[in-house]
């Protein structure tokens, strides 16, 4: 955007285009639909028992074996299976209501954390329209993906070990099976490289705010 004589702006032409803001917009709500319908709904119907449930959870074990590599024998009880080296499958026979929704949580809070993170950026892409994204609101939105991102980082691998140590609680597997959980470094680095591009975001703004008129 430039300032010609007489006071009348002229905005100068730009690489996006409006056909450009509508293909992101569109992948944006194609992104969302797809992770309420697996993410979300569908996890919620299998608690409810009106689809077929989830009913394996993968964790670490304590069980060992003599030889490297090989599975273990299957340890049963309470209608559940242990089956693996380290690296388990805990399988449940036939889970009840609160087992299915301990086996789903994780799935779907996850999956809520990623429809909020898709509907700021859909909200970021929508001033595409208009050509300029430095504004404050973008910075704000961005600080808030940020943040949120980092919680995840944190709140799902722990509630996802809460979660298995719930469901083996009261049972012969509960011995074998620590509370783990296991953080993502590359997450956390995610999360502060969208922090400082909200920081980008807000001087920009502010700088555009302190410059214009002035050309």
């Amino acid at each position: 955007m430039r300032t010609v004589e007489g006071g009348e702006t002229v905005r100068g032409k730009s690489w996006w285009s409006p056909t450009d803001s509508r293909l992101l917009e569109a992948v944006l709500v194609l992104a969302a639909a797809l992770v309420g319908l697996f993410g979300v709904l569908l996890p919620a119907l299998g608690v409810a028992g009106l689809v077929d449930p989830q009913d394996t959870r993968e964790t670490e074990t304590l069980t060992t074996t003599r030889v490297p590599g090989t599975v273990t024998d299957s340890v049963a009880g309470h209608g559940m299976t242990l089956a693996g080296t380290h690296h388990a499958d805990l399988v449940l026979a036939a889970p009840t209501a609160a087992q299915r929704l301990l086996l789903a949580l994780p799935d779907i809070v996850n999956s809520l954390f990623l429809l909020l993170v898709l509907a700021l950026l859909l909200k970021i892409a929508r001033t595409l329209r208009d050509g300029d994204v430095f504004v404050p609101v973008n910075a704000r939105r961005l600080s808030v993906i940020g943040l949120m991102v980092l919680v995840q980082t944190v709140v799902a691998p722990v509630l996802t070990a809460l979660t298995t140590q719930l469901l083996v609680r009261g049972t012969p597997l509960a011995e074998q099976v620590p509370f783990s959980a296991t953080f993502t470094g590359a997450y956390v680095l995610l999360a502060f490289l969208v922090l400082a591009l909200a920081e980008v975001f807000r001087r920009g703004a502010k700088l555009r705010a302190d410059t214009e008129g002035l050309v």
